[in-house]
């Protein structure tokens, strides 16, 4: 990008990380204790649950990680992953959601899922508590380094500085307004960057694919002439058909979803059941146009830009972007704004998984372990220190920049899922689920 392009995306970078930053320093003033922050005071409304929680959900993973899969191989193996997610999704929200937010109520108002679990099965040892806390920070430090390393090859990219000055940067905004705004901050956050994110990865393919077919080019054209085999690439049973294993492998993603405290926790802050409903039809609708767009992505940047074949392909999206806004349409804040998209999805799960890793930290294990008469004050204070102990070692992890997005995301949320998802099934659906088996299933998971 020449000097001028540069200088109207950096404007828009500003403009959208000093509102990221401020929202954080306006919602500080409303922690008064620690159910405010970490959950909200339990007053999330339907809209903002529902987008926040996907946002937190997808990640950069969503506009790198798996745009960047589909266009090395086709929709034939990880588009499969896309399937699994959106039904994932689906059931989460139908079964899991409503359940979930009235039990944790009852188990003495449970604001983590390690609390909920030593309630839910009376463990008055704190065993639970103990082995899940650990689980949750262990995890989401892979899982936040996964965001930090997409920030930091967003960055570099589009800025083309050094990949390690670049980390820095993204890492410091998250820990910023996480450190400041607690749960409704990184809330409010989620909810415009989801609205961004959509509005980016519907918009921009469609560009990219009017400018492709413009010159009489189609994309089977395109696909044939970056060296991939169209009818096989396009071809969802084309792994599936020999190798069941990668079928079901892609939709027991899917499954991971019930053991997402990143998730769980929204559906737990949720104002009431009549805001449960608006949520649940907002999140399903979101997840189902967004996973479809980003394999859209994929197809389409493989015939569009067959030079990132070399390596680059989780650059995918933003390549797309850069070559639609600022070399054919030469609107260059226009595409600012996009990159921004590309960033949310970053920041909007790096805060949730610092903030849950807080939560753990503080709540559980500080307050509930080692120190039982520690005031709301001491806790919050607790989880803002270890909010920068998170954000220090996860970055420490994403220093490597051959690191990818979709191999990070894939062992944190692997191991996530298996450890509690079962149990948050059980627990809400089987009376029979008792303490033995719950500690059985986080540690065999």
């Amino acid at each position: 990008m020449t000097g001028n392009t540069l200088g109207w995306v950096i404007v828009a970078f500003v403009l959208y990380l000093l509102m990221m930053i401020a929202i954080g320093a306006f919602y500080a003033k409303g922690n008064n204790n620690s159910e405010d922050y970490f959950l909200g005071g339990r007053k999330l409304n339907g809209f903002v649950a529902a987008l926040s929680a996907q946002a937190s959900d997808m990640s950069g993973w969503l506009l790198m990680g798996l745009p960047g899969a589909i266009y090395l191989t086709g929709v034939g193996g990880d588009g499969w992953i896309a399937i699994g997610l959106f039904i994932g999704t689906t059931l989460n929200w139908l079964f899991i959601a409503t359940k979930l937010r009235r039990y944790t109520i009852r188990a003495n108002n449970s604001v983590t899922l390690p609390t909920y679990f030593e309630n839910r099965f009376h463990d008055e040892k704190k065993v639970l508590m103990a082995v899940s806390s650990i689980t949750i920070v262990v995890f989401f430090l892979v899982y936040c380094a996964s965001a930090l390393s997409a920030g930091g090859q967003l960055f570099e990219s589009v800025f083309g500085i050094d990949y390690h000055v670049a980390l820095t940067i993204g890492a410091l905004v998250v820990l910023v307004y996480t450190f400041l705004g607690g749960f409704t901050a990184v809330c409010v956050t989620d909810f415009i960057q989801g609205m961004l994110m959509l509005v980016g990865i519907l918009a921009v393919p469609l560009f990219a694919y009017h400018f492709l077919t413009t010159g009489g080019t189609t994309l089977s054209a395109g696909l044939e002439a970056s060296g991939a085999d169209s009818a096989n690439f396009l071809n969802l049973m084309k792994n599936g058909s020999n190798n069941i294993v990668s079928v079901i492998s892609g939709l027991g993603w899917g499954l991971g979803y019930f053991g997402m405290p990143h998730i769980l926790v929204r559906f737990m802050a949720v104002r009431d059941e009549k805001e449960m409903t608006k949520s649940k039809a907002t999140a399903i609708s979101w997840v189902a146009l967004s996973l479809g767009f980003a394999v859209f992505i994929g197809i389409l940047g493989r015939a569009y830009l067959p030079e990132l074949v070399n390596g680059n392909n989780e650059k995918v999206f933003i390549e797309m972007i850069k070559k639609v806004f600022t070399v054919e349409m030469r609107a260059p804040f226009i595409a600012g704004l996009f990159l921004c998209g590309i960033l949310a999805a970053i920041m909007s799960t790096a805060d949730s998984q610092l903030l849950v890793s807080a939560s753990s930290v503080a709540e559980d294990i500080f307050k509930g372990l080692l120190k039982k008469d520690a005031d709301d004050k001491t806790v919050m204070n607790v989880s803002r220190v270890t909010v920068l102990v998170v954000a220090v070692l996860a970055y420490i992890i994403a220093w490597n920049p051959n690191n990818t997005v979709m191999g990070l995301v894939s062992n944190a949320w692997a191991g996530l899922g298996a450890a509690f998802g079962p149990l948050v099934v059980m627990s809400l659906y089987w009376k029979r689920t008792n303490f033995p088996g719950a500690v059985a299933g986080i540690v065999t998971g």
